[in-house]
This record gives structure tokens, C-alpha cells and sequence, in this order.
């Protein structure tokens, strides 16, 4: 299961915290052809399917708009596409929905300032809010996400976010943590605490008691054990890449381990 960019290295944001940089660990695929021939690709291999993503154009939008077709095609050949995506309009939703696709996951931001300052962009948190109805309107899936400390390590938006997330009642909910990356602007901040990680997960847990709860794939190496071993007693179902010692913490609490290969959303 890989990760697969339309816009190869490009993105107009170049956000604080990652000024595109995610997207040089990307598979590119910057024309419907090369997407189609990745695919062919994954499934010769073996492999299950992919995450379709790409850096955001000055509205917020990731420009799927050229893909819907190679979508459906690689629908086709069974393989399981979940598309990473910025803002979403209704008529987009549906799109993405007609292409085939599996489930849309998507960054929410719950603070004015932070989608400005962190993101560059002259949005609202509501229009995070819409994009979420709009897909669920579609008929689609989604697995909206929350980054912890993403205005410069500091909680500040996240729990607006997970209160407009809970009022379009997800099936799945995903917290990732602020991850600092060099050569950007928050290289060296300091993240949240996991003790504040772990708050906000278990408020998360119960206003969502029917969604699957995961902690995702972003989570700084320096607290990663702890900040595994408080997401366990929050309450979460999956955990991406898990240290060791958190799998023994599982055991020791009677949890039953599962072990699967794909997204964290998928499982």
C-alpha cells in the first residue's frame, strides 16, 4: 500500500510545518498515464491498493480533477484508492464518489489563525465543516484527521476540530501528532505533552463511541513510546507502526492484537 502524489514535489501552501516536504517521500504521479501504470504495478505486485495525494493549490484544493477516470480504472482492477484531500466542494464530493473511491481522509482545522499563519490560506474553520458534509453527503466515507500542536506545538484549534468532527458523525477519527520536520519553519518546536496528547484522544473517545479511534502515522520518535502507551488507555482501536513496548502494554491489558499492512483507516 503506497503513497501516491499528483503533484509530484509541487504544492502552492508550502505550510509551515511541512513545506512540502511529506511529498518528496511520494510515489509522483503527475499525469493520469503514470498513475495508471503505478497501479498496474501494485496489483502485479501483490499489493492492495493506494493513498492518493498531493501538495494543495492556493485555495486549499489537492487538484484530483484530471484523475477521476484513471480512479475508476484502477477500481477496476480491485485495488483499494483512498484519496488524502484539501477543501472539497459538492460537486468534487460526488466526483470522487462516481470515480469509485474507497474513503477521502482529510486535515481539520478548528482555528482561524492557524489555517492562516500555518497553512497560508484565508479559510474558516466551518469551511473544514463543509467539506465533511459535503462528502458525507456523497455518500462517501471519510476518516478526517486532527493534528496535535500543528500552530507551533500548541494545542489551540484541536478540540473546535474534534467538535465539528463529531457533529457529522465520523466512522473513523484519526489523531496524528506534530512532527518536526528540518527545513521548515517548525523545525525544533517543542510538541505537546502526551499527557495532552492522551486528554485530547479520550475526549475524542467519548463523544465518538461507535467510531474507530486511531492514532495515525505522525508522532515525534523522542515521546512515540509514551505518547503510544497513553493513546492505549484513551481508547484508541489501531495504532500505526507501534513500538515494542507498546504491543507488550497492549498485552498486559488484555487488548487483542491484530497486525495488518494497509492505512490505518482501512483496518
Amino acid at each position: 500500500f503506497i503513497n501516491v502524489s499528483v503533484t509530484g514535489n509541487e504544492c502552492s501552501l508550502h505550510c509551515d510545518h511541512c513545506n512540502a516536504k511529506l511529498l518528496e517521500s511520494m510515489t509522483s504521479a503527475v499525469t493520469p498515464e503514470k498513475l495508471l501504470k503505478i497501479g498496474k504495478k501494485i496489483k502485479a505486485h501483490g499489493g492492495e491498493g493506494m493513498l492518493l495525494s498531493g501538495g494543495a493549490d492556493v485555495t486549499g484544493r489537492v487538484p484530483f480533477d484530471d484523475y477521476y477516470d484513471a480512479i475508476t480504472k484502477l477500481k477496476s482492477l480491485g485495488l483499494k484508492v483512498i484519496v488524502h484531500s484539501g477543501l472539497v466542494g459538492r460537486e468534487e464530493a460526488e466526483a470522487l464518489k462516481n470515480a469509485g473511491v474507497d474513503q477521502v481522509l482529510q486535515d481539520i482545522i478548528g482555528d482561524h489563525l492557524t489555517i492562516n499563519r500555518v497553512y497560508h490560506l484565508n479559510r474558516k474553520p466551518v469551511e473544514y465543516l463543509s467539506s465533511m458534509i459535503n462528502l458525507k453527503r456523497a455518500g462517501l466515507e471519510i476518516a478526517p484527521h486532527i493534528v496535535i500542536g500543528l500552530h507551533y506545538g500548541e494545542i489551540r484549534g484541536e478540540y473546535n476540530a474534534l467538535e465539528m468532527i463529531s457533529s457529522v458523525l465520523p466512522d473513523i477519527i484519526v489523531f496524528v501528532v506534530l512532527t518536526p520536520k528540518p527545513e521548515t519553519r517548525m523545525m525544533g518546536v517543542k510538541t505537546p505533552a502526551p499527557e495532552e496528547i492522551a486528554r485530547l484522544i479520550a475526549i475524542g473517545r467519548i463523544l465518538n463511541p461507535e467510531a474507530r479511534v486511531n492514532l495515525g502515522c505522525a508522532k515525534p520518535a523522542s515521546d512515540k513510546i509514551d505518547i503510544e502507551n497513553f493513546a492505549l488507555r484513551a481508547g484508541v482501536n489501531t495504532i500505526a507502526y507501534p513500538g515494542d513496548e507498546t504491543l507488550s502494554s497492549a498485552e498486559k491489558l488484555g487488548l487483542k492484537i491484530n497486525y495488518s499492512e494497509i492505512c490505518c483507516t482501512l483496518v
